[in-house]
């Protein structure tokens, strides 16, 4: 590995190769070549899960998504509930709890609502069957090797980590979980939604010839931030303003781009060994993250790959993929186009009621991963999907970092590299990190 500066030294963490000891490794595809004739089958995806003995599912993490990530459990079949709930404050767990009853109309028990930074466990051990995950990602990889070691079923949010020590252990809480025969499905809908799921096979069965190269997009406006509140401690403030922190989110480029490199690495098979990139803040108000990412992704095999995010109001919006073939290319959702730009495939979606075409699917992706966790679980059929999120996760870590730097990054070195980001101490008072913005080409030492 070649040598660099000592503000990309402190940057990327000692490149300790004792960090994965004990680690496995992904198998990859190294390149993504296609054969123009083969067959390539896509599982069955049922318009609800299959009934069976009751399966209660444990929240752990009762924002928006954990509640919403709720519903969609609740909305996947018969015979299934919610009988736990956790999170770091009390409101989460009320309202979550509130819209659980007035949407689905079931009653979380009290004595199953619990409320701290050990409240994941207590949620684990309350009896659950399936444990959905969705706190902020820094949390994910000792959530989910927790709900690994009890044997519980997963659903965890994407993304599953913000720094590559937390990438690595994903990896390894993966390879444990298949071990066990669980279940994990991780939030990366796409998989899940049956126009990509087709156009998918389309590709892997060769109809745009060997990839050589794609853009993939995640441009929108601002979330959502937080204002300091008097009465809330420095961690209590950095915890409900989670999108705005890098040690918290893992920055846009993963918290949310993950959901396109993760198509990315799918349609082509494989995962990018390579980023250089660039970024800046221009109009962010609070925490340390960029507004905007533009990354230069290099395949082992030598093709490249455009990543381009940006959480900027009153610009141009774009959110999708794009990957150019040797005969043809495709939006990776719906169409196939020859070289000239002729249609040669597209996704024939289901009619409304007056036999009009539609552009939805006939099952809101983030009900259908739901089902096929559930299905996988009553049918004894075990899916898996933590090693290819991590995988995805990692890729966008490391754009991240090479924007961070304007240093060339690669994967290599994050699966090399010790940097771990977060305090070391969780209580509520201050939080003793770095909160600097990094500015390429300048010493940096991310929040440790």
């Amino acid at each position: 590995m070649k040598k660099f500066s000592i503000s990309r030294r402190n940057f990327l963490g000692k490149a300790a190769t004792a960090g994965v000891a004990g680690i496995v490794v992904p198998s990859i595809i190294a390149g993504c070549s296609r054969e123009s004739k083969k067959v390539v089958a896509v599982p069955t995806m049922l318009d609800q899960a299959p009934d069976g003995p009751v399966l209660k599912a444990g929240v752990i993490g009762c924002g928006g998504r954990g509640t919403g990530a709720a519903i969609n459990f609740l909305s996947a079949g018969p015979s299934l509930q919610v009988t736990a709930l956790a999170d770091t404050f009390q409101d989460r767990v009320d309202s979550c709890r509130e819209a659980i009853k007035k949407e689905k109309g079931q009653d979380v028990p009290i004595e199953n609502c619990f409320v701290g930074f050990d409240a994941y466990q207590k949620v684990i051990d309350s009896g659950v069957d399936i444990v959905i995950l969705a706190t902020p990602p820094y949390f994910r990889p000792e959530h989910l090797a927790a709900c690994v070691q009890a044997k519980k079923h997963i659903f965890a949010e994407k993304p599953v980590c913000v720094d590559p020590v937390g990438a690595r252990s994903v990896m390894a809480t993966a390879q444990k979980a298949k071990g066990l025969e669980l279940s994990i499905a991780t939030g990366t809908q796409r998989r899940h939604q049956r126009d990509y799921v087709a156009t998918w096979q389309q590709v892997a069965q060769g109809l745009i010839g060997d990839i050589v190269g794609g853009t993939v997009y995640w441009n929108g406006g601002k979330l959502w931030h937080r204002d300091p509140n008097p009465k809330w401690s420095e961690m209590e403030y950095m915890i409900r303003n989670w999108v705005n922190w890098t040690w918290l989110s893992g920055d846009h480029i993963v918290e949310q781009h993950v959901h396109n490199l993760d198509v990315l690495n799918w349609f082509t098979g494989s995962h990018p060994v390579k980023a250089v990139g660039f970024g800046s803040r221009l109009r962010r108000v609070t925490g340390d993250q960029y507004d905007n990412f533009s990354i230069d992704y290099t395949f082992e095999n030598g093709i490249h790959a455009h990543s381009m995010c940006r959480q900027i109001n009153g610009c141009v919006n774009n959110v999708s993929e794009r990957l150019q073939g040797a005969k043809g290319s495709t939006n990776c959702r719906n169409v196939v186009l020859d070289l000239t730009g002729n249609e040669l495939w597209k996704y024939g979606y289901p009619l409304d009621k007056d036999s009009k075409p539609t552009n939805n699917v006939s099952v809101d992706p983030y009900v259908q991963e739901h089902i096929n966790l559930v299905t996988a679980i009553r049918s004894g059929q075990a899916f898996n999907e933590l090693e290819n999120t991590a995988i995805s996760t990692m890729v966008g870590i490391m754009g991240r970092i090479s924007a961070y730097t304007g240093k060339e990054t690669t994967y290599e070195e994050m699966m090399n590299s010790d940097l771990k980001l977060g305090p070391e101490v969780f209580d509520f008072g201050p939080v003793n990190i770095p909160k600097e913005v990094p500015v390429a080409g300048l010493p940096y030492v991310p929040g440790q």
